[in-house]
């Protein structure tokens, strides 16, 4: 079973290269979410035995045959450390991606990294840790860079990491809190803008690409940023499996784009190629931030008092508006493809949005 919509030989031939898998037990956080759905599949069909730590309400439903569930609570830590137990690798792929609040961002993304470095710790001192941990982070942890090549892994390991908003400094915090814990068995991987079947962060523009419309903050600018496809991401998890890989990893597919390309794209996968942008200045998308925000907060007020479930967190607001701001977001992939060979199963955007599109299709979400 997978979840991915791209042809069987590109997957087949990925996991061939995955030799190294084969029989390693496995833990993944954030097994059953975007980038955990393209990650899964691709584990079990490279031999590996995989279990999802994940929590009592998630809907484990798409997760493939034979992998183990275990469920616990990534914030206090309950349960995680037996999960963790006699495993060979873990995958910490569990995140706050969207929130209207910075100290959500601190209890979802640097809480929970305490809770699993303090049962790294427990199972360490009993001898029992697992020899590697990956943590997927976040170009957002590295900053803004419009200069190709872009954000570098020496960037990192340098101290010279500059995030520009809350969910960047969450996830630079979370990584050093793991590195405290776990010190050379981390990885840490910070992709870019990651896209595929199953990504409800990018599906509020598609759906206005839909109808024929992209608004963009900023005039007067390309905009560049670095992308790679779910199951490109996927594939850097897996090759930090190999016992050569170490510190810290930027990947993308290969390209740089302009944003504007970026829509487009998803425009043509969507089969509309007379898409009008419209670039409003960035006061005017400020502001929208700030309404949504504010609107957003509103609401859980409201339903708060009411005593029903509040709603979802806009995807636009004035967090994702300081990261819009800035100038590009590069990064530069060379050392993850000198040292760990990896090379885009999804090198041409064309093929990533097609898959996107069918994805978010067969879902009935466009």
């Amino acid at each position: 079973m997978t979840t991915t919509f791209l042809p069987e030989e590109l997957l087949e031939s990925l996991c061939r290269r995955m030799t190294h898998l084969q029989g390693a037990s496995i833990l993944v956080t954030g097994g059953t979410g975007f980038i955990g759905r393209h990650l899964t599949p691709l584990l079990v069909r490279a031999g590996a035995r995989v279990a999802c730590f994940v929590r009592p309400s998630s809907d484990t439903s798409r997760l493939p045959p034979g992998v183990e569930c275990i469920r616990g609570d990534l914030m206090n830590g309950y349960g995680l450390a037996q999960a963790m137990k006699g495993r060979d690798i873990v995958v910490h792929l569990a995140a706050v991606l969207f929130s209207g609040d910075w100290q959500d961002y601190l209890r979802g993304n640097a809480g929970a990294a305490e809770a699993l470095a303090e049962a790294w710790r427990l199972l360490d001192k009993a001898g029992s840790a697992p020899r590697r941990l990956i943590f997927v982070s976040s170009l957002s942890a590295s900053g803004p860079s419009a200069l190709a090549p872009g954000k570098t892994d020496a960037d990192a390991e340098d101290g010279r990491d500059r995030p520009v908003s809350a969910y960047g400094w969450s996830k630079l915090f979370a990584e050093h809190i793991l590195y405290r814990a776990a010190g050379s068995r981390l990885v840490v991987l910070r992709p870019p803008i990651v896209y595929g079947s199953g990504d409800r962060g990018l599906l509020p523009l598609f759906k206005s690409i839909s109808r024929g419309l992209a608004v963009l903050p900023g005039r007067n600018r390309a905009f560049p940023v670095s992308a790679v496809h779910a199951v490109d991401a996927a594939q850097a998890v897996m090759l930090c499996c190999l016992p050569q890989a170490c510190g810290w990893y930027h990947l993308n597919d290969g390209h740089v784009y302009s944003i504007e390309q970026f829509c487009r794209a998803m425009g043509k996968a969507l089969g509309n190629d007379n898409l009008r942008i419209v670039a409003v200045p960035l006061w005017a998308a400020g502001l929208s931030a700030r309404l949504c925000g504010a609107g957003a907060r509103l609401l859980a007020a409201v339903y708060g008092l009411r005593g029903v479930k509040r709603p979802g967190v806009p995807k636009w607001n004035d967090d994702k508006f300081r990261e819009a701001r800035q100038n590009g977001w590069l990064c530069d992939d060379s050392r993850i493809k000198g040292e760990l060979e990896f090379f885009p199963v999804v090198g041409e955007l064309s093929v990533g949005m097609d898959e996107a599109v069918k994805g978010y299709r067969a879902e009935g979400l466009l």
